[in-house]
């Protein structure tokens, strides 16, 4: 089954067609930028204007980045503060003409990773983590998803994890990736305390870039990039709108 991904982040969103059987990208993706915190109406209009970039005409699965309960966001950290309590699922269909699934955005990336990446066929607990605008994650037991796990809001060193650690704090604080590793190590080694993953698994932009601060860490759980990098978002959002 043929089906649109869309990743919604704090700086862009992205899409393509994705084969649901495969998990390959069936064009070249597109990005909008969102430079500024765009409200329902305006990221409703993004949605619409990627779907017509495509001429998309069938289902649509949306990452989105905060708590997603049937189709309602709950929280939106980085992005605009009229999505809370909004049916975004709704309000996405309405704009697009198209049936629409939303799901966590880190929770999309797990899906895609789990099914066709890294953490295929793999069992007990996984974790998987982007880091970007925010940190967001999503964990796994034997291939199953605990959805809306949102831990890089954890309190880390007296406010939210993500404020830390994320790739946004690293650029905002001007950090090398040997500093910002160290942090991030930190973080990492609270998790493996209180999670005991058998594998974690790094998404996001920055996740390209793991030969540059992999080394830097000191964990005991064995650590990957995605196997989908930056498009595991966009894969995982259309896995996710599978009947």
């Amino acid at each position: 089954m043929n089906i649109l991904g869309i990743d919604i982040g704090g700086s862009a969103i992205k899409g393509a067609p994705v084969n649901t059987l495969t998990g390959k990208l069936l064009a070249e993706r597109h990005r909008i930028p969102t430079p500024e915190r765009l409200s329902p109406r305006q990221m409703a209009k993004a949605v619409r204007d990627l779907a017509a970039h495509f001429d998309w005409k069938g289902p649509i699965g949306i990452g989105f980045p905060g708590v997603i309960h049937d189709g309602v966001i709950l929280t939106s950290a980085n992005l605009h503060k009229d999505f809370i309590g909004l049916d975004a699922a709704k309000l996405f269909s309405k704009a697009t003409g198209r049936p629409v699934r939303l799901i966590n955005d880190a929770d999309a990336a797990g899906v895609a990773e789990v099914r066709f990446g890294a953490g295929r066929n793999l069992k007990g607990t996984v974790l998987l983590l982007t880091f970007g605008t925010g940190v967001g994650s999503a964990l796994f037991v034997d291939g199953k998803l605990y959805p809306n796990s949102e831990l890089g809001h954890l309190c880390f060193r007296g406010e939210s994890a993500e404020r830390v650690v994320s790739s946004a704090a690293r650029e905002r604080k001007k950090l090398s990736y040997k500093k910002w590793a160290r942090k991030v190590s930190d973080y990492l080694n609270q998790l493996e305390k209180i999670l005991w993953p058998r594998l974690i698994i790094v998404g996001g932009g920055i996740s390209a870039d793991h030969e540059k601060w992999f080394k830097h860490l000191k964990l005991r759980t064995p650590i990957v990039p995605a196997a989908f990098l930056n498009e595991a978002g966009i894969v995982g959002a259309a896995l996710a709108a599978v009947k």
